[in-house]
């Protein structure tokens, strides 16, 4: 190791721990034990920091988040637009330098913090980049190559998600996925031998990655170079084992004090001494550590995305059509017109259920849409979600056929690494639009990859059948009660449950436009009636009357299949003399983002307001004065059986919309959107 390295790797470590120590709140630890791979990593890696969006970057993603002191030494001293104020303003409210990577910060690709989500989205990445090179490259123009690379730890490790989506990232072969495993034997229990004693090596190999071992992870930067030089030439991804001592140097190494606490003065003093700095002074760069790492790192970088820039504009000439849907896709926007592919139905359609309606959708859209990349977590068959057209996304010598170009992923059973996965993949830039199935009560086993699609803005979709209790015989454990009520009190999560093929359609423009919010779809497993009076324009505000009333004494307000059941109620109630309005609610989200003027126009003051959906009845009271739902688990047997178990039956949605009415006769009805104020947001 030179001594300008070890001036350098030094300086990582001090700012590190100065951070934590002027918050009094953080990590040292990990930082101290890392701070010599994290400089060889970042010393060789290719980016811009001016530019932090260059598609053809390596990645880093740092998946022990809480370490994240060490990630903003890193960017501070690599060039990014991180000042020493913003470090020390770690951990501050309103500072770019939170308590964990968020990926508001520039340099910083996912958000992480939960263990085992940041290698888990970095294994989506690799599979971007495979995809991207493997349709754009040509023999004589290699326009994407990069890598990520990942720091871990034990706890990432000991995450199921991890195991799940590094289980798939080693069967599709992502050797361009390089992860550095930080073996330091600590986690906030105490040492890992109460918990963690297995054989992490042989894990993975048995994954099918290349494993290497360092037994000096601290100190020992040559063989850290060489394993890097190594995984570089593997045809597999690979995991390089580094043991090394938390809080290396502190006068608390390997110890689980060190995790979690700042430094004490007197041992930030002794570090700092033994390290060859001034001990009184706090948040210093040596100019020459700048001038080191911009001459070896920064300014190679700059050339490198000018070279493709040049790279670039000569495949542009050659290859005129790639060139103008790859500009078009890094500029964020789909094709022009893609919205004229959405089916849209009459009355007079066949009944079909939603889910194959969304079969049918992709099926019209998926080879127009180059940048849609999806998959199923094992169930093609019920979730509907491979287009028929469709290439598997697999290596070139797997069993299954496919190839890297292939944008239909075998997710296998692993919902919540898919869920991660999909974070990754739609964090790679290029505008990927990365969807998945499964059923919807299973989206709940990955409920910790969807709160951070919605934390990070990944616009992500959830294809999510079997839908209620209209699945039928699989009974209570695989009928959704409480899902969607879960999930549509995430904040930036948009929720759809449409009820026709109008409304799939709509589903399907509003999510795939997205930018930034994440959507769920909900779709039934029965077949469902085309409604007369619903259109995609209707129905992508969220919500709309699909049938109206004159003088309407109660306003049904349904979701999916419930809202032709709720017709069939008014048509009931209709018949004893009684007019009734019927609402469709797709998507609260959106609903909620329509004029307070139009939202009161569909469900406005001076009529009761009665919710119908055969799930939990939580949530419902910000649009419904009464509600029919279900709040217990559901019950085995046929569909219609279950429906009539439950009393969801026209003759049941016409005796509650009575009980409704009378209740509320004679009293002054406010609609419940109407509020003296609302939620922070």
């Amino acid at each position: 190791m030179s001594d300008i390295e070890e001036r350098a790797i030094s300086t990582i470590k001090l700012l590190s721990v100065d951070q934590v120590a002027k918050a009094n709140s953080g990590h040292p630890g990990a930082p101290l034990g890392l701070a010599t791979v994290a400089h060889a990593i970042w010393k060789q890696m290719r980016f811009n920091p001016k530019n932090p969006d260059w598609i053809n970057r390596d990645r880093f993603v740092l998946s022990n988040g809480h370490a994240v002191a060490l990630l903003y030494s890193l960017l501070h001293l690599f060039g990014y637009p991180l000042t020493i104020d913003d470090l020390k303003n770690f951990r501050q409210l309103g500072s770019k330098t939170p308590g964990h990577p968020e990926a508001e910060t520039p340099g910083i690709e996912v958000t992480t913090g939960p263990l085992g989500q940041g290698i888990s989205n970095a294994v989506g990445l690799a599979i971007a980049q495979k995809q991207f090179a493997a349709r754009y490259n040509k023999p004589d123009f290699t326009l994407s190559d990069n890598y990520t690379y990942v720091i871990l730890g034990d706890g990432c490790l000991q995450e199921g998600v991890a195991s799940e989506a590094c289980s798939l990232a080693g069967h599709l072969q992502l050797n361009n996925l390089i992860a550095f495993y930080d073996d330091n034997h600590i986690t906030i229990d105490g040492n890992t031998n109460v918990s963690f004693t297995e054989d992490v090596n042989k894990r993975f190999e048995a994954y099918g990655w290349e494993v290497q071992w360092i037994k000096d992870g601290n100190n020992d930067l040559n063989a850290i170079n060489k394993a890097l030089e190594q995984a570089k030439k593997s045809n597999k991804p690979t995991l390089i084992r580094l043991t090394t001592i938390i809080g290396y140097g502190s006068l608390q190494q390997g110890s689980h004090s060190v995790h979690g606490s700042p430094l004490k003065a007197d041992d930030i003093k002794q570090l700092k001494e033994k390290l060859g700095f001034n001990p009184e002074e706090n948040f210093v760069v040596p100019q020459e550590v700048y001038d080191y790492y911009n001459k070896e790192t920064i300014q190679p970088g700059q050339k490198l995305e000018e070279e493709w820039n040049a790279l670039f504009k000569s495949y542009s000439e050659k290859y005129p059509e790639q060139a103008k849907e790859i500009t078009r896709r890094l500029s964020g926007e789909l094709p022009s017109g893609w919205e004229e592919k959405l089916p849209s139905y009459t009355k007079d359609d066949k009944a079909l259920a939603t889910r194959k309606l969304s079969e049918m959708l992709l099926d019209s859209i998926f080879d127009y849409i180059p940048e849609l990349i999806g998959g199923s977590a094992d169930l093609t068959g019920s979730n509907l979600t491979r287009s028929k057209e469709a290439t598997d996304f697999q290596p070139d010598d797997a069993p299954a056929e496919g190839n890297y170009a292939g944008r239909y992923i075998r997710y296998g059973v692993r919902e919540h690494g898919m869920g991660a996965i999909m974070n990754g993949i739609s964090a790679f830039g290029a505008n990927y639009k990365a969807y998945g199935g499964t059923f919807l009560n299973f989206v709940s086993y990955a409920a910790g990859a969807v709160r951070l699609s919605a934390l990070s803005g990944h616009p992500v979709v959830w294809v999510a059948t079997h839908d209620s209790i209209g699945l039928g015989e699989d009974g209570p454990t695989h009928q959704p009660i409480e899902t969607l009520a879960h999930f549509r009190a995430t904040p930036n999560l948009k929720v759809w449950r449409p009820a026709d093929g109008n409304e799939v359609s709509a589903a399907y423009k509003v999510a795939l436009g997205s930018k930034h919010t994440p959507s769920i779809i909900a779709l039934s497993r029965q077949n469902l009636p085309q409604l007369e009076g619903s259109s995609v324009a209707k129905a992508e505000k969220g919500g709309y009357v699909v049938k109206e009333a004159a003088d309407a004494q109660v306003i049904l307000v349904a979701t999916g299949s419930e809202v032709s059941l709720a017709i069939e109620g008014a048509e009931a109630l209709a018949a004893k003399g009684v007019s009734a309005r019927v609402v469709s609610l797709p998507d609260q989200h959106t609903f909620d983002q329509q004029s307070k003027e139009y939202r009161l126009s569909v469900l406005p003051d001076g009529i009761p307001i009665v919710s119908i959906e055969v799930l939990t009845t939580t949530g419902w009271a910000k649009y419904s004065h009464e509600q029919f739902g279900i709040d217990r688990f559901g019950a085995s047997g046929k569909a219609s059986d279950v429906y009539k178990f439950f009393e969801f039956t026209a003759d049941g949605v016409a005796d509650r919309a009575l009980k409704t009415i009378e209740f509320y006769k004679g009293s002054k009805i406010v609609s419940p959107l109407n509020k003296a104020f609302y939620s922070v947001v």
